[in-house]
């Protein structure tokens, strides 16, 4: 397996006001951090363009078995036999509807694994994926809340870091418009304790 092929949004941010550009030299969709409380950033994301695959199982595997379809595709499993240069992020979330209060459990469920197209595509410029599970779709310029933690994202860690999320959102008078993301930094290999995991939550803006 290829170094940073497990990758969650991140960026080089200079300091509120600045627009992420990239990870570790891989594209990210660029964001704009807005308002920040220790380990928690709101962020403005600007439209990008996704590869998306719809995967049942539970959330570990389901993340595992979206990660290769869509791996499958940018390593030349499209119409033009091309590689695609990876981007971060790899992110996950479960397809729920909308309800009140939104929740997730470590059950089996449907969830949408993603890799961001890089920018110098469209739809109409991108090679048509080998394998009909992989679509596309325009990501909507949104504003998330976003908690960045280190160590394994095991299903209790993101539990508590959701838990821990959506209270600062409530504290801060926000409303929730979409059920939680999972945002994966670095692959297998790294230890623990350098990891980078997010837990977001898309929210109105004010």
């Amino acid at each position: 397996m290829l170094k940073r092929l497990v990758l969650g949004v991140a960026a080089l941010i200079g300091g509120s006001g600045a627009v992420a550009q990239g990870y570790n030299g891989l594209e990210v969709p660029p964001y704009e951090v807005v308002r920040q409380d220790g380990a928690v950033e709101l962020r403005d994301y600007q439209p990008h363009l996704l590869a998306e695959v719809t995967v049942e199982g539970a959330r570990r595997s389901a993340l595992n078995t979206g990660f290769r379809v869509l791996a499958g595709y940018i390593f030349g499993g499209n119409s033009a036999s091309d590689k695609i240069a990876m981007t971060a992020p790899v992110a996950q979330s479960e397809k729920i509807e909308m309800t009140a209060p939104v929740g997730q459990s470590g059950s089996d469920g449907r969830w949408t694994v993603t890799f961001m197209m890089p920018s110098r595509f469209t739809v109409d410029t991108l090679p048509t994926p080998e394998n009909e599970a992989v679509v596309f779709r325009e990501a909507p310029a949104s504003r998330q809340a976003v908690l960045t933690f280190s160590g394994r994202a095991t299903q209790a860690q993101l539990d508590r870091r959701e838990a821990e999320l959506t209270g600062w959102i409530e504290a801060a008078g926000l409303k929730r418009t979409g059920p939680v993301a999972h945002y994966y930094y670095d692959d297998p290999f790294t230890l623990p304790g350098q990891r980078r995991n997010e837990v977001a939550i898309p929210v109105a803006k004010e």
